[in-house]
């Protein structure tokens, strides 16, 4: 290895006086002075033992070994710089896995997802939908987004579980449905058939109603059962039942006006929200730009 290669930096200063053809204008971009520049010119061609510059003026012309070493020191800070733009890129470039339920992947993730696409083309964002809580490693996901009141619990030590906000669950049904139940009372309003969510879900009726001192609603009542909260909202976009549903994922449905809130009573356990990870993965950067969109994204909408 030659010597010059022990002091890169001659060769970045020489590259930067060639291209001005000034010792001054070198100075000014490698923010130096220009006895600096002048010194370390004289450094270089000593080791070289070769005249790199001859003055003309106020400018420095390359000789002809000058004019062979400026191509070389282009093309090796062309390929450097090149190379270490990659290296910063490689994090976030690439695929993401992410797991949630099937409601929130369906009803409030996929319609947005063109959003982020759109600021991050460089990520491709595969969808996967679980209503339990699978092991990201060997499931190979790589941000599980999830709900409850047991999330904290049911995540292992090892993973990040990342808090980012709360939803508030409300008896919803379809605006038609709402019209009838206009100057009627809580009895009349319950004996319209009830969407019951899931079998074990802490957003159930009972709870809902024992909190409210609600008699109509008990442990003989008779429910549609169904596995989760988009079937609902079919169910209740299309019949006269009514469904225990958090915000963020009516929202939309009750803005454009086809859905509406059935009794402004909510349920007392709030749905919270949690980002899980692991936090030595080798796709962090990517993980955290995606959580942060969707972080904007509901406070966005939140705000509006």
């Amino acid at each position: 290895m030659h010597k010059v290669l022990n002091n890169l930096n001659l060769l970045r200063t020489f590259n930067a006086a060639a291209h001005h053809a000034s010792y001054s204008l070198a100075a000014d971009q490698l923010c130096i002075s220009q006895a600096a520049v002048s010194q370390q010119m004289r450094q270089l061609q000593s080791l070289l033992g070769q005249q790199l510059f001859t003055r003309k003026g106020k400018s420095m012309l390359l000789t002809q070994s000058g004019k062979v070493l400026f191509l070389a020191t282009n093309n090796a800070l062309s390929v450097l710089s090149e190379s270490l733009y990659t290296l910063s890129k490689q994090p976030l470039a690439g695929p993401l896995t992410v797991s949630s339920t099937q409601a929130f992947s369906a009803i409030w993730l996929m319609p947005r997802l063109h959003l982020f696409s759109k600021l991050h083309p460089e990520i491709t964002i595969n969808i996967q939908s679980s209503t339990g809580f699978d092991d990201l490693i060997t499931q190979h996901i790589d941000l599980a987004i999830r709900f409850g009141t047991n999330v904290r619990q049911k995540t292992p030590k090892e993973y990040e579980c990342l808090h980012f906000g709360d939803g508030t669950v409300h008896p919803v049904c379809s605006a038609s449905t709402l019209d009838g139940l206009k100057n009627k009372k809580c009895a009349e309003i319950l004996g319209h058939p009830l969407i019951k969510i899931g079998s074990s879900s802490p957003y159930d009726w009972l709870e809902w109603a024992e909190h409210h001192g609600i008699s109509e609603v008990s442990e003989n009542t008779i429910y549609t059962s169904v596995s989760s909260t988009d079937m609902a909202l079919t169910a209740i976009l299309n019949s006269n039942s009514i469904a225990l549903i958090v915000d963020y994922l009516c929202q939309n449905h009750i803005e454009s006006g086809a859905l509406g809130i059935a009794l402004p009573l909510p349920h007392p356990n709030k749905v919270e929200r949690y980002f899980v990870y692991d936090k030595r993965s080798p796709k962090h950067e990517r993980i955290l730009v995606f959580i942060e969109w969707v972080k904007s994204q509901i406070i966005n909408e939140a705000g509006q």
